[in-house]
């Protein structure tokens, strides 16, 4: 049977694709991608299908370039007419990554949805096959138009811009901690609560990789600031502490950075909430405005990290990327 409606799927890999190794006793890749279409029930009722083998890898192994790569195939196949929708299977790790940078550098109406599985093949309750069923729900839904790449996982739909893993076993890990879901998938139909206000779209197909993340705890000095400037990365990125605030022993190394034309990229370390310029001591949020922090509101380190990585291969002009991040 033929459908107006085909969903391209991209398998990149991840635990969906896992089985149990019975010699050493742990998940690896093991699955076709054919394999696991055919635990997809009848699917053909809604779509054809189109495989595309990217990769079998665990996310661990993804890199930048890699999810770079991904976004060029992506935005060839979008454009194709015959193309509803695409749909990417990976590996949960860094699949939030993966879909913001997909975010990022896609621009299509058409609905991306990235997907992934929280248990493999080998054990009771495969999450993969319903989420998979959901996400190319998500794919073939006139709702879902317009709304920038999303995430579906345990019948939740959440934007890439957005989502984060907040557990490390849960089958309902991604999640939305500021906003919350866009919507649900329910009896094979997305119904959406919300939309996006905003996105942002940077126009670019490479990708600067020496872009570091730096977690900020008590007492912390400018040592590792210091490496990163003296072994060439081009950016940096700190997960501060509370509302944007670092310890004063680290303000040497930042003012280094700055000075040498580095970006310097805030966030907080705080799962939820946006960094301000509140507090005027040392080392707080209105010093490193005037030092020329930039500040990246309530965005993830890594997160953050994959957007100054994609702005960092297009500019280096410090007011323009302060000007992504901050308006």
């Amino acid at each position: 049977m033929s459908y107006n409606n085909k969903v391209a799927i991209v398998f990149t890999g991840g635990t969906i694709s896992m089985k149990i190794d019975p010699r050493i006793h742990a998940a690896i890749p093991a699955l076709t991608s054919e394999e696991i279409m055919a635990m997809v029930t009848n699917i053909e009722k809604f779509s054809d299908i189109e495989i595309i083998n990217f990769s079998n890898l665990p996310s661990p192994h993804i890199t930048p370039n890699m999810m770079m790569e991904l976004s060029i195939l992506v935005n060839d196949i979008i454009k194709r007419d015959d193309i509803t929708g695409v749909v990417i299977t990976h590996g949960t790790d860094t699949l939030e990554e993966t879909a913001y940078l997909l975010d990022l550098t896609v621009k299509s109406p058409k609905p991306i949805i990235v997907v992934g599985a929280m248990r493999n093949n080998s054990v009771l309750g495969y999450d993969g096959s319903s989420n998979l069923s959901a996400a190319i729900c998500t794919a073939i839904s006139k709702n879902a138009v317009n709304k920038g790449v999303l995430v579906v996982m345990n019948n939740e739909v959440n934007a890439a811009s957005e989502v984060t893993k907040t557990n490390t076993l849960s089958l309902d890990t991604f999640k939305s901690p500021e906003f919350g879901p866009l919507g649900i998938v329910d009896n094979d139909e997305v119904l959406f609560y919300r939309d996006i206000v905003k996105r942002q779209f940077i126009e670019t197909h490479t990708i600067e990789n020496k872009v570091s993340l730096i977690k900020c705890c008590a007492g912390m000095e400018s040592d590792i600031v210091n490496f990163y400037i003296d072994t060439g990365y081009k950016g940096i990125v700190i997960e501060a502490l509370g509302r944007g605030n670092i310890p004063p022993a680290m303000i040497p190394g930042v003012k280094r950075a700055i000075d040498k034309g580095i970006p310097v990229v805030m966030v907080s370390r705080c799962p939820t909430g946006r960094v301000l310029d509140t507090y005027g001591y040392e080392g707080g949020g209105r010093h490193l405005r005037e030092l020329g922090v930039i500040f990246g509101k309530n965005l993830p380190g890594q997160k953050a990290r994959i957007k100054l990585m994609l702005i960092l291969s297009l500019t280096k002009d410090i007011d323009i990327i302060k000007n992504m991040f901050e308006n």
